[in-house]
C-alpha cells in the first residue's frame, strides 16, 4: 500500500519542447549556463556555486501562449573581489562588485543564454528581447552562501523541484524520501501521466490529480485538469472527469507498480538534486549497485517518468 496518505500532482503542457513551463525551463537553463562559466573560469571569475534565478514572462491572455521574458532575477553567491581600501568606503567597494556582477550578467551571461538557447533551435530565444527588467543580486553582497548560509533556515524548495508555481503541489517534498513514499513516486507517476497526454494530443495542458490513504495501494481519486485548453475535435464533447476514469484504465498507479515502472529502487536520485525533478530528458549509464550482498555494475535509467512510452496507448484508447 502507500507509506502516507495525501495528494500529488502532475503537470504538463506543449509551450516548450520538454512539456514544461517556459519560465521554469528559462530559470534552469540561465543557472546551468551560470555554472558552466563558473566552473571554465575564464570570465566571471568571482563566481561561487550557490545561485538562483526567477523569470518572469508576459503571456497572451487568450491563448496562453508566452510572448515574452518580462523580468529575469539572478542571485549568485560571489567572492569579495573589491575590497574597502585606497580611498574605497566598505558601501563603495560593494557598489563597485555589484555594479560589475550587473553588468556580466547582462553582457556575459544572457547573451550566452540566448546563443545556448538558438543553437539547440529552441524557440525559448525569441522571448529574450532587449526589453527585459533585470535584477541581479537586489539584497546586495552575497558572499555567504550553500549550507553556510542556509542550512536549518529552509526545506528543499518543493517548486523549484516541480513545475516553477505552474500546475500545482500537494506540499510534499521529493529530495530525502525512498520511493515508498507516494509524495515522490505518485508525483512521478502524475508527470508521466500529464506528458503522454499532451504529447498524445489530448490536450495543449494537463494537470493530473493522484491523492492516496496510508496502506491502500489504490489511489482514493484521479482528477484531471485540462484549463479549457484547446483538443482535438473528436474529444470535444469529452469532459474532463471522463479523461480521469480512463487514465484509472490505462495506467497501474498502485505504488509497487509505480517503483518498478520507473526503477526507482535504483540508485538514481542524484541526478535530481539540481534542476529540478522534472523536464529532463531519460537516458540510461552504468552504475555500481549492490545486490544479495554484492557490488555489481548494472545499466540504470533515469528520468525515466520523463519517457513517452505511453503515447500509443493513449491515442489508441481515447480513438486519436
Amino acid at each position: 500500500g502507500a507509506g502516507d496518505q495525501g495528494i500529488m500532482f502532475g503537470y504538463a503542457c506543449d509551450e516548450t519542447r520538454e512539456m514544461m513551463p517556459a519560465t521554469l525551463i528559462l530559470s534552469h537553463v540561465i543557472l546551468k549556463e551560470l555554472a558552466v562559466i563558473r566552473r571554465e573560469g575564464e570570465t566571471m571569475r568571482y563566481l561561487r556555486p550557490d545561485a538562483k534565478s526567477q523569470v518572469t514572462v508576459e503571456y497572451d491572455e487568450a491563448t496562453r501562449r508566452p510572448l515574452r521574458v518580462h523580468t529575469i532575477v539572478v542571485s549568485t553567491q560571489h567572492d569579495e573581489f573589491i575590497l574597502p581600501g585606497e580611498g574605497r568606503s566598505e558601501a563603495e567597494a560593494e557598489r563597485q562588485m555589484q555594479e560589475r556582477i550587473r553588468e556580466d550578467v547582462r553582457t556575459i551571461l544572457l547573451p550566452r543564454v540566448k546563443a545556448r538557447l538558438e543553437r539547440a533551435g529552441d524557440q525559448l530565444a525569441g522571448l529574450i528581447g532587449d526589453d527585459y527588467i533585470l535584477h541581479v543580486n537586489p539584497t546586495g553582497k552575497f558572499v555567504i552562501g550553500g549550507p553556510h548560509g542556509d542550512t536549518g533556515l529552509t526545506g528543499r524548495k518543493i517548486i523549484v523541484d516541480t513545475y516553477g508555481g505552474r500546475g500545482a503541489h500537494g506540499g510534499g517534498a521529493f529530495s530525502g524520501k525512498d520511493s515508498s513514499k507516494v509524495d515522490r513516486s505518485a508525483a512521478y507517476a502524475a508527470r508521466h501521466i500529464a506528458k503522454n497526454l499532451v504529447a498524445a494530443g489530448v490536450a495543449r495542458e494537463v494537470l493530473v490529480q493522484l491523492s492516496y490513504a496510508i496502506g491502500i495501494a489504490e489511489p482514493l481519486s484521479i482528477y484531471v485538469d485540462t484549463y479549457g485548453s484547446e483538443r482535438p475535435a473528436a474529444l470535444a464533447g469529452m469532459t474532463d472527469g471522463e479523461i480521469a476514469r480512463r487514465i484509472g484504465r490505462l495506467f497501474d498507479l498502485r505504488p509497487a507498480s509505480i517503483v518498478r515502472r520507473f526503477g526507482l529502487k535504483n540508485p538514481i536520485f542524484e541526478a535530481t538534486a539540481s534542476y529540478g525533478h522534472f523536464g529532463n530528458r531519460p537516458y540510461t549509464r552504468v552504475e555500481k549497485v549492490w545486490e544479495h550482498g554484492r557490488e555489481t555494475e548494472r545499466e540504470i535509467e533515469f528520468f525515466g517518468w520523463e519517457k513517452l512510452d505511453a503515447v500509443d496507448a493513449i491515442r489508441r484508447e481515447f480513438g486519436l
